[in-house]
């Protein structure tokens, strides 16, 4: 049986939130079901053309936090798309969430403004918690293991 859990918080652009997942044994594995993003100040008059990329890996982006958006990155798990204009009526958001990725380490949200704002992002990830088998949670550190030699 599985059981949905759920954590938020506010990114400033720029930088990154880790949410500590991993277990001592690697018998819970987690998959992302939903991904929300609002700015810290929505609808605000404030100057400020919002246009947030968040984005969360299963690695450490410390030091290489962008707006760029890459599917070929194997380490992307989810990326939101979040455009606030001050003008009712205008902006949106697009996300997208690679659904099929399950993980069981440490996962990494990141916030950059593509148009240079320094709004803080708020965010709201719902995880899938999972048990896994022996095979699946040896197969899924492996691979963390590898991906984090290969860096």
């Amino acid at each position: 049986m599985s059981k949905t859990i759920s954590y938020k918080g506010k990114l400033n652009q720029g930088t990154q939130d880790r949410i500590r997942l991993r277990t001592i044994n690697g018998k819970i594995g987690y998959k992302i079901t939903k991904f929300e993003v609002i700015s810290a100040t929505p609808g605000a008059d404030s100057g400020d053309h919002n246009e947030f990329i968040v984005k969360i890996y299963n690695t450490d982006q410390t030091g290489s936090v962008s707006p760029t958006v890459d599917f070929t990155d194997t380490e992307l798990l989810a990326v939101v798309y979040y455009e606030d204009h001050v003008s009712p009526g205008s902006g949106g958001k697009d996300t997208i969430i690679f659904d099929n990725k399950v993980t069981n380490q440490d996962i990494f949200v990141t916030s950059q403004d593509a148009g240079g704002g320094t709004v803080p992002a708020n965010y709201y990830i719902e995880l899938e918690r999972m048990t896994l088998t022996d095979v699946e949670a040896t197969m899924l550190t492996l691979k963390s293991l590898r991906t984090v030699t290969s860096q």
